[in-house]
C-alpha cells in the first residue's frame, strides 16, 4: 500500500476570531503566538486553548465608519514584545506590549507619501500591504504590496530605504485586473538567510529575485514544462511594447490564473519552495 501522510490537530485555539485569519506568528519566546483578521490581533499561550488576550482591536463602534483592515502581522525575530502590523491603506505600525496591554498606540508608524503624479482610481487598492516581514537581522522590514517590494529600516519611518518593482508592466493594466479580480490577490514575499536577498511571486508562474547588495534582479519561472529533475531554471523576460525578441513573453500573453502567491526560502541554505496553484516546486542553487 502507498505511503499515506495525514496531518492530526494536536490543540485546536477555537472562538477566538469573527473574521478569516490572515496571519500567524510564534513570538521569539517560544511560548506565545499571535493570530490576525482583519479588525484584531490575539496573543495565545501554546498551552492554554480556550483563552487569548486581544492586543489589536481597530474595530469602529459603527462598521460603517470602518476604513482600513489589518492585511499581515508578525513578531520581532528577538525582541518578544515587539511587533509589526500591516493596513489595506499602506501603512505599517510597529507595537511594544510592554506599554500597555492593549496596544491601540502603535510606537512607531511607517508610511511613504504618495507621489500625486501616480494618483489614480485604483491607488488605493494597490497599495494595500498584503504581507510584511522582519529581517532575520530585526533591522528591517519588507513589505509587499501589488505592483513593490519596499524594505524599511527601523530606525526611519517616513520612506523605504529600497523599492524593488515586481511587475511594473502590469500598470497599464490594472483596468483589466480589476475586471478578473486578480488586482485583489495578496502575493507574500521572503528574505533568504543572510537577509541579502529577496524574492516574491508573479503571475504567468513567474516569481522574482532581488539582490541587495547588487542590486541584480531575475524573473524565473515554475513551471511543469521546465521542472526536470537538475534541469537549470532560465531567466524570462516580459516586453511591453515594440518588437518581441525570440526569448521573450508579451505582456498580452501572461496567464493571470497561474500566480505564485506563497514562497519559502531555507533559513541558512539556497533551497527555494514556490508554490504554483496545485504544485509544490523546490528549487536549490546550482551544485558545480
Amino acid at each position: 500500500m502507498d505511503l499515506m501522510v495525514e496531518a492530526t490537530p494536536r490543540r485546536v485555539f477555537a472562538n477566538a476570531h469573527t473574521y478569516h485569519i490572515n496571519s500567524i506568528s510564534v513570538n521569539s519566546d517560544y511560548e506565545t503566538y499571535m493570530s490576525a483578521d482583519d479588525l484584531r490581533i490575539n496573543l495565545w499561550n501554546f498551552e492554554i486553548t480556550n483563552q487569548s488576550f486581544n492586543i489589536v482591536d481597530i474595530k469602529p463602534a459603527n462598521m460603517e465608519e470602518l476604513t482600513e483592515v489589518i492585511t499581515a502581522a508578525e513578531f520581532h525575530p528577538h525582541h518578544c514584545n515587539s511587533f509589526v502590523y500591516s493596513s489595506s491603506k499602506g501603512t505599517i505600525r510597529l507595537c511594544d506590549m510592554r506599554a500597555s496591554a492593549l496596544c491601540d498606540r502603535h510606537s512607531k508608524f511607517f508610511e511613504e507619501p504618495e507621489d500625486p503624479s501616480n494618483r489614480s482610481f485604483f491607488s488605493e487598492i494597490i497599495s494595500s500591504i498584503s504581507d510584511v516581514k522582519f529581517s532575520h537581522s530585526g533591522r528591517y522590514i519588507m513589505t509587499r504590496d501589488y505592483l513593490t517590494v519596499k524594505v524599511w529600516d527601523l530606525n526611519m519611518e517616513n520612506r523605504p530605504i529600497e523599492t524593488y518593482q515586481v511587475h511594473d508592466y502590469l500598470r497599464s493594466k490594472l483596468c483589466s485586473l480589476y475586471e478578473n479580480d486578480c488586482i485583489f490577490d495578496k502575493f507574500e514575499c521572503v528574505w533568504n538567510g543572510s537577509d541579502s536577498v529577496i524574492m516574491t511571486g508573479s503571475y504567468n508562474n513567474f516569481f522574482r529575485m532581488f539582490d541587495r547588495n547588487t542590486k541584480r534582479d531575475v524573473t524565473l519561472e515554475a513551471s511543469r514544462e521546465n521542472s526536470k529533475p537538475r534541469a537549470i531554471l532560465k531567466p524570462r523576460k516580459v516586453c511591453v511594447g515594440g518588437k518581441r525578441r525570440k526569448d521573450e513573453i508579451s505582456v498580452d500573453s501572461l496567464d493571470f490564473s497561474k500566480k505564485i502567491l506563497h514562497t519559502a526560502w531555507h533559513p541558512s541554505e539556497n533551497i527555494i519552495a514556490v508554490a504554483a496553484t496545485n504544485n509544490l516546486y523546490i528549487f536549490q542553487d546550482k551544485v558545480n
